[in-house]
């Protein structure tokens, strides 16, 4: 045999070896990182890329240094127990929650495996750690701030409709977002607006809070960031855009999927900052004595085709202050 054709021959054979066999060096730990998420794979890889992307940025390779455990819940919130239990079998090292409504399931699943929570309003009122500053137990992670970008929704809807006087709020009962309908409630109160609250805990529901809503004669609807709701985005884009009315959400995905417009934190940086807790925890770090991190830039995006779909004129100083406008 030629030299040629033997290098090439098991260079072939190496390409059909699974890639942690191929790619992890020998007596290397390979890390598992287990991922649970409230949505479908396709309707989450966009954002949940950003784990990825941020260990690729501190020097991990996916497959050579770690492998991800990916569990989906695909909107159904009495999947979290079994899904969090197979994490838990599987041993792994370290577990990022891509929705608030699973942290409750993974505490009960394992009070030693390391948590790290992507996405969660008021950790510390909801009880799942003791202080931002240190965490205590096995969670930490990063807490976004739903409470104060609720009331900046509010504001925002009230400059592009000067004469609002009711809105509509729609949430999930069985979410832990649900009490920043509170901070929404008196955020209405203060700029004397009347705000109907709507719930969904699925599809068939968001469909009869619409109908409630359009009966309450509701002029906007804000959409409290939930799973269930990320997984149906461009049903509530419909149901809104066949009511004519303008929609407010705190992230941006529901935007792009036919959303009036969002202002929030952006999920994908999340979770790309998750990986420096990640790193932190294959490092020796207790997630007991890291602080829990706090958003650092909010995001507004717009989508200008549904504006104009639904007949709302944006007033030109409200697209200028867009980070995003999508026509």
């Amino acid at each position: 045999m030629q030299r040629r054709e033997f290098i090439t021959g098991i260079a072939t054979t190496a390409a059909t070896w699974p890639l942690p066999v191929r790619a992890q060096q020998p007596g290397q730990k390979l890390r598992r990182i287990g991922h649970l998420i409230g949505g479908t794979q396709a309707g989450t890889s966009r954002v949940s890329i950003g784990l990825i992307e941020g260990l690729r940025d501190l020097g991990y390779i996916e497959g050579r240094d770690y492998i991800v455990e990916y569990r989906y819940a695909e909107g159904h919130y009495d999947r979290f127990p079994d899904l969090a239990a197979e994490l838990v079998r599987l041993n792994v090292d370290v577990v990022v929650l891509g929705t608030p409504a699973a942290i409750s399931a993974m505490r009960r699943a394992t009070s030693t495996i390391p948590i790290i929570m992507a996405v969660v309003s008021d950790p510390v009122g909801n009880g799942f750690v003791s202080s931002l500053a240190r965490p205590g137990g096995n969670i930490t992670g990063l807490a976004t701030s739903h409470e104060i970008t609720t009331t900046k929704q509010l504001e925002l809807l009230s400059e592009i409709l000067p004469r609002l006087s009711r809105v509509g709020i729609l949430a999930n009962p069985n979410s832990p977002t649900v009490p920043n309908v509170a901070g929404a409630m008196a955020a209405a109160r203060q700029a004397v607006i009347d705000l109907i609250q709507a719930y969904a805990r699925n599809a068939d529901e968001i469909d009869a809070a619409f109908v409630k809503l359009s009966h309450e004669r509701v002029e906007a609807v804000v959409v409290i960031p939930d799973a269930v709701f990320a997984l149906h985005r461009r049903r509530i884009a419909d149901l809104a855009m066949k009511a004519r009315l303008p929609t407010t959400f705190g992230h941006r995905e529901y935007v792009v999927d036919g959303g009036t417009f969002s202002y929030g934190e952006d999920i994908k940086d999340f979770l790309r900052r998750s990986a420096v807790l990640v790193d932190k925890i294959f490092k020796g770090a207790k997630p007991a004595d890291l602080p829990i991190e706090q958003p650092t830039r909010f995001f507004l995006t717009v989508n200008l085709k549904t504006a104009k779909l639904i007949g709302l004129n944006l007033p030109e100083s409200f697209l200028l202050r867009a980070d995003e406008v999508i026509e």
